[in-house]
């Protein structure tokens, strides 16, 4: 491991400290923590007047971190293997559907002789690094069934993965440096949604990946700490948008907006690497995100970010879906289940009370006051952020489908509806302290369920995690990833074919260069068939 380096310019701004954060179980392995030297961003609106240098700027330390070599720590490495096998599981059971189609037919016309590969396609069919980005990241994305991170912001880091994987291919890179691209990105989206709020003023949390995508691809490129911090400025400053993605009626841009970035962010490197500049300072500015979208002109924040030679493990503190659900309602998915055993005859329920986290009860739950989270014609986007709906039918039906669960035929049965309209929720302050809680042996992401009966009698439970958690009660290894994969791709991909990608991801940090683009996996061509689609500009 490279020593610590020391950095004089930032001791006005930062402060070392160390982190305990959690390293996620793999085979053979108990859970365990480390010790991670951390250094301590502040970062504040510049008064009227002053320049800021950009040693100073959240965007400079950003793009240090990108460009500070390191080499990947083993279980770090096990792990960037895992999302990879987990990206590919979701992307596999989404290439039917209408929103996944659109983006490949719009990268399919950007064809391109020494390009990057569509998921679902064969390795000969290559398009433009950032329209593979696209394609590939909708893929993803589609069914809100992979990663998530939750702080004061929460995240889907393994956005990063398809931008990542599409420069990789186009460019030339090894397994290696893919694997150290994807490290960075996580650990920078990772500590920006640590110390950054993003929702609590209405910005989409993608604004933390448009960085974060642009700094891993400062990694794996190799490029100077210069470009990566013209192309982070670029990338946040197009990747700002508002939270109505995930309100109301949520639309497929809920799909989009992350593979939106992505794409971005590639497009941002490039004209980086051509020479081209950002707005500057982009974070800190007078007319800066933080000043004018954020906490204002006397808002400071705290962006812990690893102190330059420490590994960058961020990864290790996320956490995958063992159902497609909005990763709050993992959780309670998990603890219904467990309650039908107490609950047989669910008629005789009078109201059930979800005792929670603000964020889960202002983003999922009742305290959203989004009436569409109570309509059985509600789009799947909005059901899959409804807790309450997601709670009735794990009540009734004791499984999770991906498509069945959210089926219109399922979501108005009377009997459905009549439960799900019985369910509330109400903040807690406890488990909100949880929620934020930098402790990971303390942290939660669920609630206390309180179901009355129609004689007056109550029956309680609560889960602080979901089961498939790090520090659940059947937390995910390499088997639990690998059987996703087998489960979503069957029906789509052949046996042989899921073999072969499985033997390729698992060999990630090993792969040459011209190995990278056998990083994906060909499906059925019906499910990858465009032609039927309306047209449009290209």
């Amino acid at each position: 491991m490279v020593a610590v380096a020391s950095d004089d310019r930032r001791l006005d701004l930062k402060g070392e400290r160390h982190s305990e954060v959690p390293i996620a179980p793999q085979p053979g392995r108990s859970i365990k923590l480390a010790s991670t030297a951390v250094i301590d961003h502040v970062v504040r609106p510049q008064s009227p007047g002053e320049r800021l240098p950009r040693e100073r700027q959240l965007a400079w330390s950003l793009a240090e971190v990108a460009t500070d070599v390191v080499d990947v720590d083993e279980d770090v490495a096990e792990m960037v293997v895992n999302r990879v096998i987990d990206n590919a599981a979701v992307a596999a059971a989404s290439l039917g559907r209408h929103p996944v189609a659109v983006a490949r037919a719009q990268a399919l016309a950007n064809l391109r002789p020494r390009g990057a590969t569509l998921l679902g396609l064969s390795d000969s069919t290559r398009v433009s690094p950032e329209w593979a980005a696209w394609a590939n990241g909708v893929a993803v994305r589609e069914l809100d069934f992979h990663d998530t991170f939750l702080a004061a912001e929460y995240a889907h880091p393994g956005d990063n993965i398809p931008p990542m994987i599409a420069v990789a291919q186009h460019m030339g890179s090894s397994g290696h440096d893919l694997v150290r691209a994807i490290a960075t990105g996580y650990e920078v989206q990772v500590d920006l949604a640590k110390g950054i709020s993003l929702h609590a003023h209405k910005i989409d949390h993608v604004a933390h990946l448009g960085p974060s995508v642009a700094a891993g691809l400062g990694t794996l490129l190799g490029l100077p700490t210069e470009v990566v911090f013209q192309a982070i400025g670029q990338a946040l400053h197009l990747t700002t948008a508002t939270r109505q993605s995930r309100k109301g009626e949520i639309s497929s841009w809920k799909a989009y907006a992350p593979a939106f970035a992505g794409k971005t962010a590639v497009e941002a490197v490039d004209r980086a690497m051509r020479g081209e500049s950002s707005p500057s300072p982009i974070y800190e500015g007078e007319d800066g995100v933080i000043a004018q979208l954020l906490d204002g002109p006397g808002a400071s924040y705290v962006v812990p970010l690893p102190a330059l030679g420490e590994p960058k493990r961020a990864i290790l503190e996320t956490f995958t879906k063992a159902y497609s659900a909005e990763y709050q309602a993992q959780a309670f998915i998990d603890l219904a289940f467990r309650l039908r055993q107490r609950l047989a005859d669910l008629e005789r329920v009078a109201s059930i009370t979800v005792h929670t986290s603000h964020h889960t009860h202002m983003v999922i739950g009742t305290g959203a006051g989004d009436p569409e989270k109570r309509d059985p014609r509600a789009s799947r986007e909005t059901l899959d952020h409804s807790l309450m709906y997601m709670l009735a039918v794990a009540l009734e039906d004791g499984t999770w489908h991906h498509e069945r669960s959210f089926a219109p035929s399922r979501a108005s049965r009377p009997e459905t509806v009549a439960l799900w309209h019985k369910i509330t929720t109400l903040e807690d302050p406890e488990w909100s302290r949880r929620y934020h809680v930098a402790d990971p042996a303390q942290k939660a992401f669920g609630g206390r369920l309180v179901v009355v009966l129609d004689d007056g009698s109550v029956i309680e439970d609560e889960i602080a995690v979901a089961d498939a958690h790090p520090l659940g009660a059947a937390p995910f290894t390499r088997a639990q990833y690998v059987e996703k994969f087998r489960t979503l791709a069957e029906d789509v991909v052949s046996k042989d074919e899921q073999d072969r990608f499985l033997s390729t991801a698992e060999r990630l940090v090993d792969l040459a260069p011209d190995e990278l683009v056998q990083l994906g996996f060909s499906a059925r061509a019906e499910l990858t068939d465009v032609s039927r689609l309306a047209a449009g500009i290209f």
